[in-house]
């Protein structure tokens, strides 16, 4: 066992791991008051059932043997069989190279749900997690990380999950966003509950990338060196850009703003973060938020998909973006162990058509898959809430709880003025006090 290596992917899940609630913050402070509990639970909650899918079936089906190039196979259910101390080429235990994983099949289902916030089944979602995981994630994981995979052995450069996680699971909220339909009463675009919490979530998606992303390299080494410089590069200049854009077509900047184009460049460099030099990181940092931020202001209100926090639009496109640049800049200058250079550094159209393939690919089988499972499973459950619990919230509806305490306190509060009559008046006088503070008072002075 290489220590070092192994102490890396360990931290590395544990940053993995931290994104999602990190993501749960990102899209809780996005949504209105009445759908905060259920987006953040519907956010948080992949933690558990992932984890739990990973070990009963999914570690098998992406790595356990191979079917056609396309799944693994059901051998080790519940890893049994598994030697987990068993060493894989960089030197860490099975054990560790699975956690790390298992890290990745919680947080790319936790990034679809911001598309059906506010009207999805909280029942039919976690139903469709499930069999969204076993027929689509696992055969994606397999397909490009397995040795037996058919785009990997096709040559597919996918460095940390631009193919797997961002493409599939963007492509898979504007497919569940289509058959949900849309919100009977969209929110105003500056109804969002705690824009501070999107700040928040933020910048913990930001630290947990450096898991995601230099944590790819299984190894610390001059390729995870390099994937955490260019992740930091892109994703600083799809901030800066959307700013831009921001400025440019709003006459303002905005904090929503700056938080989105952060993230599309996070997404952006993900598949080509151990494989591209800084300029080219920056030259994907400013495609992929251009696109990205095209596709939402422009495309998003035509084709009338409502995607509410533009899962598709963010993590679909720049992770499309990002994905088919990966065979433009490629070099063997920063990653020796590719087989060939990208077209900006004369390795032809080979690459990049292997690229193009592998991201039409993955588009048409999850939205193929995508489809079918949500016909199955509309059979089985409800899909939608009904429209008085929509309009009611799903916090309420589905949960039973609120997000804001100060609500209910403000609902004690009314409820308590009847009874102010009942109190001696000495307390009657202190209540009031405390309502209206004399301004001259020193207790009450400045506040």
């Amino acid at each position: 066992m290489n220590l070092a290596n192994t102490a890396f992917v360990l931290i590395a899940s544990i940053l993995v791991l931290f994104m999602t609630p990190g993501l749960a913050f990102f899209y809780g402070g996005l949504v209105s008051e009445k759908n905060v509990v259920n987006t953040m639970l519907s956010v948080f909650i992949m933690t558990g059932v992932a984890i739990l899918l990973w070990v009963f079936v999914g570690y098998s089906l992406a790595f356990s043997g191979d079917v056609l190039g396309i799944v693994g196979n059901l051998k080790h259910v519940f890893m049994a069989g598994v030697n987990l101390a068993s060493l894989t080429a960089s030197h860490i235990p099975v054990g560790a190279y699975s956690l790390f994983q298992m890290m990745f099949a919680i947080i790319t289902p936790a990034l679809f749900v911001g598309a059906v916030v506010g009207r999805i089944r909280f029942k039919f979602l976690l139903l469709f997690l499930v069999v969204w995981s076993i027929c689509i994630y696992y055969p994606m994981v397999h397909l490009v990380w397995s040795a037996g995979g058919w785009l990997a052995k096709l040559g597919v450069l996918d460095f940390a999950g631009g193919t797997v996680v961002h493409i599939n699971a963007g492509v898979t909220a504007l497919v569940l966003s289509a058959w949900l339909g849309p919100r009977l009463a969209k929110d105003h675009p500056g109804d969002h509950y705690n824009l501070p919490w999107v700040l928040l979530g933020t910048a913990i998606l930001w630290v947990g990338w450096y898991g995601f992303n230099a944590g790819s390299a299984l190894a610390v080494n001059g390729i995870a060196v390099q994937a955490a410089l260019t992740s930091t590069v892109a994703t600083a200049t799809s901030m800066v850009v959307w700013m831009f854009l921001d400025v440019w077509t709003k006459g303002k900047p905005t904090l929503v703003g700056v938080c989105t184009g952060t993230l599309c460049g996070l997404v952006a460099i993900t598949p080509a973060a151990g494989y591209v030099t800084v300029m080219g990181a920056v030259a994907i940092g400013v495609l992929a938020t251009l696109a990205s931020y095209g596709f939402i202001t422009v495309l998003k209100p035509k084709i009338g998909v409502d995607d509410a926090l533009d899962a598709f639009g963010c993590h679909g496109v720049s992770g499309i973006v990002g994905s088919v640049l990966t065979g433009v800049f490629a070099t063997k200058m920063v990653n020796p162990t590719i087989a060939e250079n990208g077209l900006a550094y004369g390795g032809g159209w080979h690459l990049l058509g292997i690229q193009i393939l592998a991201t039409a690919f993955t588009i048409a089988l999850v939205a193929v898959m995508g489809s079918v499972l949500i016909l199955v499973l509309r059979r089985v459950t409800p899909m939608r809430v009904d429209a008085a619990e929509e309009a009611l919230g799903l916090d309420q509806g589905e949960h039973g709880e609120r997000a804001d305490y100060t609500v209910a306190l403000s609902e004690k509060l009314t409820d308590f003025q009847p009874d102010q009559e009942r109190y001696a008046p000495e307390f009657k006088g202190q209540l009031q006090r405390l309502q209206h503070p004399n301004p001259s008072s020193n207790h009450f002075s400045g506040n």
